[in-house]
């Protein structure tokens, strides 16, 4: 074997193992262990979400539920994607310096927010929707009760 057919690999190891560094580095300076529990604080970990952290700390949900139980979906699986998807577009969006000062709810997470409204409060909604043909999935609880989750 020649000297060429040696190095090659080694080269080619370089950009992954710089690119596995740089996300492990970031994983860690971006404290990304937190986001894997359901500790409300780790959401305070990004500034822009002081606001909400704060107002649902005032919140009748403080006592009942914690931001996974309304932001993330049922199941290891969806919950994790979920988180990993938001985390990601969120990273994507700080580095570049392309968010909105206000946070903005994405239809996705919208959804995800109103099936766990609809969830917990399965007793009282269930009637509601009867009212409505079963297939229309556009009740919105925040249209009514925008500051029950995060007070105003």
């Amino acid at each position: 074997m020649s000297a060429g057919h040696r190095i090659y690999p080694l080269l080619a190891g370089i950009p992954v193992g710089l690119l596995l560094g740089l996300g492990l580095y970031t994983f860690g300076y971006a404290r990304g262990a937190s986001y894997l529990t359901d500790d409300p604080s780790s959401c305070v970990n990004c500034h822009v979400m002081r606001e909400q952290h704060s107002s649902w700390l005032k919140s009748s949900h403080k006592n009942v539920a914690v931001c996974n139980d309304c932001h993330t979906p049922r199941g290891l699986l969806p919950k994790y994607f979920t988180k990993a998807l938001n985390g990601f577009n969120h990273s994507l969006a700080f580095t570049s310096g392309r968010y909105p000062d206000a946070i903005l709810i994405t239809e996705r997470n919208h959804r995800v927010a109103r099936d766990a409204c609809l969830k917990c409060h399965e007793q009282i909604t269930s009637r509601i929707r009867s009212a409505r043909h079963p297939k229309d999935q556009s009740t919105s609880c925040i249209a009514c009760h925008r500051g029950v989750g995060h007070a105003d």
